[in-house]
């Protein structure tokens, strides 16, 4: 797994924009900048929907106060359902990536099986990036929803 301290891998993630599909290089996208990036098992699922992805889209405004230059949700869905599940969610404020693959999510070694479930999917966490680099990494134990609440990740800004 990821550890604090180490640069994120260099691996794609995939967008949905209004211009249309953008593969973003993860290592280009978040260089130079101080990024919260938070990871679903799944759009459009219970506590996804309910908590997660809103408790940073309420919260955006103070994630920018405090020096934040990207807050992006990732999921092992494809970017045509993260964008979908953002208009659902209006998380303009959120950058949705697809991580259809996984290969985000594995390189990560933050990956779990959820069999019939959905396969393949992402352990949920939140983490915080400066320059590429994880300075904060809290990952959730499973089917808990404790360390990567928005309001979690704000009080370790």
């Amino acid at each position: 797994m990821i550890e604090v301290g180490q640069s994120l891998p260099q691996v794609q993630l995939s967008e949905l924009t209004a211009d249309g599909m953008v593969n973003h290089e993860v290592n280009t996208l978040f260089a130079g900048k101080k990024v919260v990036l938070f990871a679903v098992p799944g759009a459009f699922t219970p506590t996804c929907s309910a908590s997660h992805l809103p408790g940073f889209v309420v919260n955006a405004d103070k994630f920018a106060q405090k020096g934040v230059d990207i807050i992006a949700c990732v999921s092992v869905n494809d970017a045509f359902v993260m964008k979908a599940w953002g208009d659902a969610q209006n998380a303009e404020a959120i950058m949705m990536l697809g991580d259809g693959d996984a290969s985000f999510t594995k390189a990560l070694g933050l990956d779990m099986d959820t069999g019939s479930f959905g396969g393949v999917r992402s352990q949920r966490y939140a983490m915080i990036i400066e320059d590429g680099v994880v300075t904060t990494l809290n990952v959730e134990q499973p089917k808990q929803f404790e360390v990567s609440k928005a309001e979690v990740i704000l009080d370790a800004l």
